[in-house]
């Protein structure tokens, strides 16, 4: 729920109702405005009424959020989250579209994934992506190189200044990943494992919250709630494809109005992955460029050296060659797209 307090409330009017919150087990959070001080409340409405929180002094209005994502709403936050790092890189808001790219797993040789980095860098792009833990249909395919991957990633961007990002799978390896990464993941098998999603939260490092398999937006929602429940409101989400009955040409359908939905309801940034949303090479580019007009903050792609002898996806992965020439053109749409972004926004002004 969320409580407006009456403009001439005293600390002390502000101090009970968070008082009153708390020890009904909410969560408190106090929004001191110029006019007004707003205080955000999560917790069990049926543990206190409403009508209990109006009538302490100072109160002047209760309002009950109808969505069940409340940290993640617009209601709670009207204005887009941006997500700064230390490079001076932002995701969301009006800046421009990142793009994340490389092999979906790091494999044994550095060598493949320099020349992904190399690649990345030359065209642009801020984040540089690979697979130390493989989460895997069968228990017979290829799992990852751990620790090793982590210190080729890390080595890479050392080399060439890009971000990297990775997948975490188990909180046991949480922060052994976080010591190594700029971004960790969590892969659409893992939207719903509450668990990791808790303690992902506690964490503080900037996620990439990957929507689930058949999950609803409101279910993906939630489980950015779940994150940032626990603390970290750095959640990016990632829109990579849902099931469908029609597996014949795509892996999976791609879901490209999903992305105007979310930036309706929620203020977290969102980005698009092609390569999982359809497991096609020929429609990455295309898809990407769909989910860029409609808003997405960024572009995921997998790029691999050799993508003929990929240990992983390969059939859904650029060679270098052809991921320079869809850069080319994707960065001209970028540039245009931010353009007309910044005219909107100074009008709106």
């Amino acid at each position: 729920m969320i409580i407006i307090m009456e403009p001439k409330a005293s600390k002390e009017n502000i101090d009970r109702v968070v008082q009153v919150l708390t020890e009904h087990e909410f969560r408190v959070i106090v929004n001191q405005g110029e006019i007004h001080t707003v205080i955000d409340a999560f917790g069990d409405k049926t543990s206190i009424t409403p009508g209990r929180i109006s009538a302490l002094e100072g109160v002047k209005e209760v309002k009950i959020i109808r969505e069940p994502f409340r940290l993640a709403s617009r209601d709670r936050k009207s204005e887009d989250t941006v997500i700064e790092f230390a490079n001076g890189v932002k995701i969301g808001g009006a800046n421009k579209p990142v793009m994340i790219v490389g092999p979906c797993s790091v494999e044994s040789e550095y060598e493949g994934l320099r020349q992904v980095a190399i690649a990345a860098k030359e065209m642009g792009c801020e984040f540089l992506r690979g697979g130390a833990f493989k989460p895997r249909t069968s228990p017979y395919d290829f799992q990852g190189y751990e620790e090793k991957a982590l210190k080729y990633l890390k080595r890479a961007s050392e080399e060439t200044g890009l971000l990297t990002v990775t997948e975490v799978m188990d909180s046991a390896d949480l922060e052994l990943i976080c010591s190594y990464v700029d971004v960790i993941q969590i892969g659409a098998r893992n939207m719903q494992n509450f668990k990791l999603l808790r303690d992902v939260g506690k964490s503080k490092k900037p996620v990439i919250l990957k929507r689930g398999l058949s999950s609803t937006i409101r279910e993906f929602l939630l489980a950015a709630e779940h994150i940032m429940y626990n603390g970290n409101e750095n959640v990016i989400l990632c829109e990579r494809g849902i099931r469908s009955f029609d597996s014949t040409f795509t892996r999976n359908v791609m879901d490209i109005a999903s992305i105007p939905v979310i930036k309706k309801y929620s203020h977290l940034p969102i980005i698009a992955d092609p390569s999982h949303g359809t497991g096609q090479r020929y429609l990455i580019e295309p898809m990407a460029k769909a989910s860029l007009i409609v808003g997405a903050d960024g572009v995921m792609a997998e790029v691999h050296h050799d993508p003929e002898n990929a240990l992983s996806d390969g059939k859904q992965s650029l060679s270098i060659p052809m991921f320079k020439d869809m850069m080319t053109r994707v960065n001209a749409m970028k540039e245009h797209l931010h353009y007309e972004k910044n005219c909107l926004s100074a009008n709106v002004d």
